[in-house]
Parts: C-alpha cells; sequence; structure tokens
C-alpha cells in the first residue's frame, strides 16, 4: 500500500486545540508536474491543431497579410474596394473608438478573413492536385509535362514543414466506381477461375444486377460519399472486423518479429526496458504530431494518417452483437503478464518518462516477484482468445463492477499489453527453420492465454531477450504498425543501446513505488468459461502451420535489373507455386492501400489474372524461353496496372462490398452480390513494406533484419503469404495454413515459392544458374 499513502497529499485531524494539517510536500511536487505535464500536452495540442488547420499556409503568414494590406492603405490605396469601409460601418464598438481606430480595426477584420479565404483557397488547391493520379500509370522515363507541372505544384504548396495530421484536410475522398466499370473487372478476374457454363451464369447474374439493383443501391452509396468522409472504411471496420463473432486470435490479429539473426541484448528485463521506452518515444511523437507523415516511395504524395490516432491506449472490448473500439486520450502505465500474474507498471512519474534503466528495474522486480496467481488468473487472457459472444456476457456479469472491474480497467485502460515469456525463441540451435516456425506460432497465438488479444497490440519479450509482437485489426492495417516496429527496433538497439554487460543504459531511483500487483475475484463460472474459450482457442492454434523462412539467392536488386516490379515478381511466383501445388488456379487477394485519400485503409488485388494464368501455363507445358518472357512481362504489367487501380480507388471488391452492405440495410437480396461475397480467398498475400529504411544500415550492418510478420490462413483450405523485400538481397516468407486441411502444407508451399523464384529468375536470366554455380555467390 506504499503507492497509496504517497497518492494522499494532505492528512488532517480535529483535536481540543484545533484542526491539525499534515501535508505531503512530495505528494503535492508529485501532483504538480502531473498537472504541469497535462497542461502542456493541452497547449500542444492547440498549437497542432492551429497550424495544421491553417497548411498548407503559416499562422505567420496571418501577420504578412495585415501587413501588406496596412501598408496599401498608407499609400492611400483601398485593396478592399470599399469592404473595409462596410466593415467599419458595422462595428459595434463604432462609439468608443477614435476614427483611425476603426479603420484599424476594420483593416484587422479584412485582413483576418482574407487571410482565411486564402488559406482555404490553397487547401481546395492541393486538394485537387493530390486528386489527380494519372501520373502512377505513366512508364518510368517517360513522364508527361502535365505530370511534371502537377509535381512542382505539389512541392510549392508542400514546402513547410508539416506535422502528422497536416495533410488529412486536403487529402480527396475515395471516389464510387461506377457500377459498369466494376463489374466489368470483375467478370474479368474471374473468368480464368470459372467453367464456361459458370461463367455464362455469373454473366448473366452480373448484367441483371447491374440493370435491376444495382443502380438503385449505387445511388445510396453515392449519397454516403457526399456525406461521408470514406464511404468505406466504416463499414469495413464494423463488419468484416467488429461484428465477428469467432476468435480473433489466428483469425485476425497479426504478428511483427524481432530482428533476424542478432539479439542486442539477452537480459529479459533490459530488453523490456528498452523496448517500452521505444514504444513511449513513438507515442510522444504521435501525440506531439512530430512524425513526418508517410509518403509513396520516392515522391511528395502523401499518405492519410488518420489510423495513427488509436495506436496507442485503445482496446476492442466485446459485444453480443459487436464489439466496440475504445480509445482513451492518454495512459501513463502499461499492463504487464508473467507466469499468469497481471501487474500494473507505471512509466511515469511526476510528469517524467522513466529511464529505459528504470523500467529495467521494474521490470526485474516483477519477474522476482514470488507470489502465484489469484484462483482462475493464470489463464484468464482466454477469454480473449475464444468466441466473442461467452466473452461479452462473462465481461458484462462479472466485470463490470468492483475489484475485476477495476484490474480490467487497468488492462484495457493500459498505453499497451506486455508479456514476459519464459520461453525461448528465434533462430537458436540448429534447427533454425523449425525454431523461426515456432516463433512465429508463439507470436501469433502464444499458449493462448499469455497475450491480451483486445488490446491495440501486446509486446512479448522472451527469456532470451528476443521480442515480437501481436496486433489487433480493427484499429489499423499492418503497415501502420510496421512503421511502429521499424522505429522500435531502431531506437531500441541504435539510439538507446545497452551496457556492456548488457543492461540498460540510465540511472536508477530506487525509491520509485513496486509495480501494482493487480487482484481478481473469479467465481467458479467464470474460471469455467475460461477453461471452455481455452479448448476452443487451443484447437484453433493447434491446427495452423507456419512457416518462416528468408529467400537470400536474391532480392530486389537482380530483380529490378530486369525491369521487373519486385512486388508483380513475387506475385507471379506465388502463382506458379500454387497451381504446382495444387494443380489448379484460385481466387487470389493481395492487400493494397487506399491512403492516398481520406481514411482509406485497403483494396484487394487480384492477383490471379488472365495473364498470369497464360503464364504460368506456358511455362508448366515447357513452352519456349522466349514466349514464356513475353507471357511473364505481360503478366507483371497487368499485375502493376491491378495494383494502381485498386490504389487510385478503381478496385473491385470495397465497391461490391459497400453494395451488399446497403443491400442488406434496405432488405432486398441479391444472387449476384451473394455469390460474389460468398468465394474463398485461398490464396490471401501481402507485403509488409519498408518505409523508414534511414533507420538502418543494412550495408555495414546487414544482421539488422527483421523478417516482417505474417497472418493466418484465411480460408480453411487456403494459404496466407507473407512477404517483406529487405534491402537489396533478401526476401523473408512467412506462410501459414491449416493441419487439418490434407490438401495444404506450409513446408511444402515454402519449398513450392522457392522454386518458383528460382525458375522465374533462371527464365529472365539465362546465365542465373551459372551464377548460382559460383563458388564466390554461394559462400
Amino acid at each position: 500500500m506504499a503507492e497509496a499513502h504517497q497518492a494522499v497529499a494532505f492528512q488532517f485531524t480535529i483535536t481540543a486545540e484545533g484542526i491539525n494539517l499534515h501535508l505531503s510536500y512530495q505528494a503535492l511536487n508529485q501532483i504538480y508536474l502531473s498537472g504541469l505535464r497535462s497542461w502542456k500536452k493541452r497547449i500542444s495540442r492547440i498549437r497542432n491543431r492551429i497550424i495544421k488547420g491553417v497548411y498548407p499556409a503559416s499562422p505567420s503568414s496571418l501577420l504578412f497579410v495585415v501587413i501588406a494590406i496596412l501598408a496599401t492603405m498608407y499609400m492611400q490605396s483601398d485593396p478592399s474596394m470599399g469592404l473595409i469601409a462596410k466593415i467599419q460601418e458595422h462595428l459595434p464598438l463604432s462609439l468608443s473608438l477614435s476614427a483611425q481606430g476603426q479603420t484599424m480595426l476594420s483593416a484587422l477584420v479584412f485582413s483576418t478573413l482574407l487571410w482565411l479565404s486564402l488559406i482555404l483557397a490553397l487547401k481546395f488547391c492541393l486538394k485537387l492536385l493530390l486528386s489527380y493520379h494519372q501520373w502512377m500509370f505513366e512508364k518510368h522515363g517517360c513522364i508527361s509535362t502535365k505530370t511534371k507541372v502537377w509535381a512542382t505544384l505539389v512541392r510549392l504548396l508542400s514546402s513547410k514543414k508539416p506535422l502528422l495530421y497536416s495533410y488529412q484536410t486536403s487529402l480527396p475522398h475515395l471516389p464510387v466506381p461506377s457500377i459498369k466499370d466494376t463489374l466489368e473487372k470483375y467478370l474479368e478476374s474471374v473468368k480464368p477461375l470459372q467453367s464456361v457454363t459458370d461463367f455464362q451464369q455469373m454473366t448473366r447474374l452480373a448484367a441483371e444486377f447491374e440493370k435491376s439493383l444495382g443502380s438503385h443501391l449505387q445511388r445510396y452509396l453515392r449519397l454516403k460519399a457526399l456525406w461521408a468522409t470514406n464511404y468505406v472504411s466504416d463499414w469495413w471496420e464494423e463488419y468484416v472486423y467488429l461484428r465477428g463473432r469467432s476468435p480473433i486470435m489466428v483469425n485476425s490479429n497479426y504478428y511483427g518479429m524481432d530482428f533476424l539473426y542478432v539479439t542486442p541484448t539477452t537480459n529479459q528485463a533490459a530488453r523490456a526496458g528498452n523496448t517500452i521506452t521505444a514504444l513511449f518515444l513513438y507515442r510522444r511523437k504521435v501525440n506531439r504530431e512530430e512524425l513526418k507523415p508517410s509518403r509513396i516511395p520516392g515522391t511528395v504524395v502523401p499518405l492519410c494518417a488518420a489510423q495513427c490516432e488509436r495506436m496507442f491506449n485503445t482496446t476492442r472490448t466485446p459485444g453480443e452483437e459487436t464489439d466496440v473500439l475504445q480509445h482513451w486520450q492518454d495512459s501513463e502505465f502499461v499492463a504487464v503478464y508473467h507466469r499468469g500474474r497481471y501487474f500494473k507498471l507505471w512509466v511515469y512519474r511526476a510528469g517524467r518518462l522513466l529511464s529505459p534503466r528504470e523500467i529495467q528495474y521494474q521490470i526485474q522486480r516483477i519477474l522476482d516477484d514470488p507470489l502465484p496467481p489469484f484462483p482462475g488468473e493464470d489463464k484468464l487472457g482466454a477469454l480473449t482468445a475464444g468466441n466473442r459472444v461467452p466473452w461479452a456476457r462473462v465481461r458484462k456479469q462479472y466485470f463490470s463492477s468492483g475489484v475485476n472491474k477495476q484490474s480490467l480497467d487497468s488492462i484495457e485502460k493500459a498505453a499497451f499489453f506486455v508479456t514476459l515469456d519464459d520461453e525461448e525463441e528465434g533462430m537458436i540451435g540448429e534447427e533454425t527453420s523449425m525454431n523461426l516456425d515456432r516463433y512465429a506460432k508463439s507470436l501469433l497465438h502464444g499458449k493462448c492465454y499469455d497475450r491480451w488479444f483486445d488490446k491495440s497490440f501486446s509486446v512479448m519479450v522472451y527469456r532470451n531477450g528476443k521480442n515480437g509482437l501481436n496486433a489487433e485489426h480493427s484499429w489499423a492495417d499492418a503497415p501502420i504498425v510496421a512503421h511502429l516496429w521499424e522505429f522500435t527496433l531502431a531506437t531500441d538497439t541504435f539510439q538507446l543501446g545497452y551496457t556492456t554487460d548488457g543492461n540498460c543504459r540510465g540511472e536508477v531511483e530506487h525509491s520509485l513505488p513496486p509495480p501494482q500487483r493487480l487482484s481478481w475475484d473469479l467465481p467458479l463460472e467464470v474460471q469455467a468459461q475460461v477453461s471452455e474459450s481455452l479448448a476452443v482457442a487451443q484447437a484453433l492454434a493447434d491446427d495452423v502451420d507456419c512457416h518462416v523462412f528468408p529467400f537470400k539467392e536474391f532480392g530486389k536488386g537482380c530483380i529490378k535489373k530486369m525491369k521487373i516490379s519486385p512486388d508483380s515478381f513475387v506475385q507471379l511466383a506465388l502463382q506458379l507455386a500454387y497451381y504446382r501445388d495444387r494443380g489448379t488456379f484460385c481466387l487470389t487477394y493481395e492487400a493494397s492501400m487506399t491512403r492516398l485519400f481520406c481514411e482509406g485503409r485497403t483494396e484487394t488485388v487480384r492477383s490471379c489474372s488472365n495473364e498470369s494464368c497464360a503464364f504460368v501455363c506456358a511455362l508448366v507445358a515447357g513452352e519456349d524461353r522466349e514466349q514464356c518472357s513475353k507471357l511473364f512481362r505481360k503478366a507483371a504489367e497487368k499485375h502493376q496496372n491491378l495494383y494502381r487501380l485498386a490504389m487510385t480507388g478503381s478496385g473491385i471488391d470495397r465497391h461490391l462490398f459497400c453494395l451488399y452492405v446497403v443491400s442488406k440495410y434496405l432488405g432486398t437480396e441479391s444472387p449476384f452480390l451473394k455469390e460474389v461475397l460468398s468465394e474463398p480467398w485461398r490464396l490471401s498475400t501481402s507485403q509488409t513494406p519498408v518505409q523508414q529504411m534511414e533507420l538502418f544500415d543494412l550495408v555495414n550492418h546487414p544482421e539488422f533484419i527483421s523478417p516482417g510478420g505474417g497472418f493466418g490462413p484465411v480460408a480453411d483450405d487456403g494459404y496466407g503469404v507473407s512477404y517483406i523485400i529487405m534491402g537489396e538481397e533478401i526476401i523473408n516468407f512467412h506462410v501459414s495454413s491449416k493441419h487439418s486441411c490434407k490438401e495444404t502444407d506450409s513446408h511444402k508451399f515454402g519449398s513450392q515459392i522457392s522454386q518458383a523464384m528460382m525458375d522465374l529468375m533462371s527464365l529472365l536470366s539465362p546465365d542465373f544458374k551459372a551464377r548460382q554455380g559460383n563458388p564466390d555467390k554461394q559462400s
């Protein structure tokens, strides 16, 4: 109870002599410093609102406009064309001001209105410029004059250093494609996957939909697009993520890994100390909007940053019909799990972020704590791993008051969740491949009860110093979390660093109150539901087959020499690998971002196209090299075009999804939409982008490379494939499937991917095999 006593700023007693006050100056000082931090944050937010509100102008430009207006008036000229005189006539203070004062005040009002008008005009111009996407479809090295002028104007309007959210009001809204265009693209995408009879049936359904119900639904969708910032994102979040009643573990959450070849320290507490510090430093940058807005690589085109807002202090709370994302403005603590116990760890003291060494000291206290868990506490996290409805009912009945509510609040309102794992993970021992697979499964689901899957993200720190994270998917997509994780790894290793004996740097204030142990009162009914949820989660976890492998034979550098997009190359390799594995083609999902638009999230690239199928069939049939190479380049060009269309709001699936939602609201059935939305994605793929290469020196320190992250399979009889292109020489793959499907095998499919990559390079570069045989290359 030491922390409780310190929280009391004063006490008083009433005696016969009067009232005696006992002030705790230390406690008052703590309250003062914490309040000071809060006020600084409020002032910073107000300042940032003003700066980003006037962007691309600056607040100081108001002074320039006022001076210019006054200067022209001094020269006996009226720049307002009589408006200043009109304003002066209607001033309520005209009786109490001199004539000169009235003129000055009128000029000031006019200058402010003119300044605001100029700001709106600049914002409108920037929005128009950012609505231009034709530059993306122009061939490399063949830039049109129109695009050159556009790029110059965007640079001029973006010359002032922006804050993280400065572009939000200037980003265009996601356009609603026409029904005709979407249906044509859809039919083109399914043609290679269906028999002649099935395709004719689908063509007939599409035609009927376009003539009848489609135009009716489209009008509602256009109305929403006029009213809402983004016609897709809120429905996508609610119906794809929050309304799902199955476990979010494996099915929705995804993971990110630590460095592949090195571990900065083997001290678990020290690694946790630096990791937690780095994450809070990132949060500080987000709160102060000091992060640079993300842009399309090699351009000045900004991307939407709205998803950053709910990165920290956020929890997905269960409901019987739908879950809810809860976000708190601030949180000065994290929730920590270790050996079945939950702790509340304050990382701020008197408004100051604890040093990494102090956080290490506090973490070590948790590691050394010998107390056992409360009855039912050790596996409590399984509630977040099982089905959502039982968790919602138990939460409502047993966690709405008393000590359980207080402890649950400490977890849900925490900045994020930390697990101190007793296992060792990473590339350890001789079976490095098997250990990477085990590492992936640990990050994806752990023991099914030692993570809190509802938190926006949870960090795992293992006994040997390895770390990783598990992220909930509804609040943001993988690139946002990847940006956070890149910063965390780089800051942990290269900025904060460690002493020679593996400890964090800095001094320790030994008077820090110990981490607060969370208490629980869990009746047998709760413990029974925990066991039931754990059984569901364990069956799901045991069924997942993960395989992680680094492909080292060649990387982005070699592919780009062939004048091929690396992403297109990998996607065509996946098509070839799948065909060899299953003897057929399948509907393929590749995630593309739509963050060129305000509040944009993702769109689907249907990577299995007529062109990719023609190429794969030709290669498998053994047609000559020249013909196969020609078909490959045609398929790669088609894939790039599909990706660009998805990025620029001309995709297929989000439009059809929203039309389906409108039909449900209207209570109408569409055989066409029902058929489209029921098609399984047996090959679900995603590239994890590397966004901050400047934080890493892969030339001098190639060992500091992260293998990225992965996710579970989307279809029970399909594969989930995530890949990250790191530097010029390596591509990491994460493959997942289910043991329960006899037709899938993640290790076998991984081998097929590697072989397909090699075969494609051999096709494009005839001397590739000879280079592979070079002893120097092999070493």
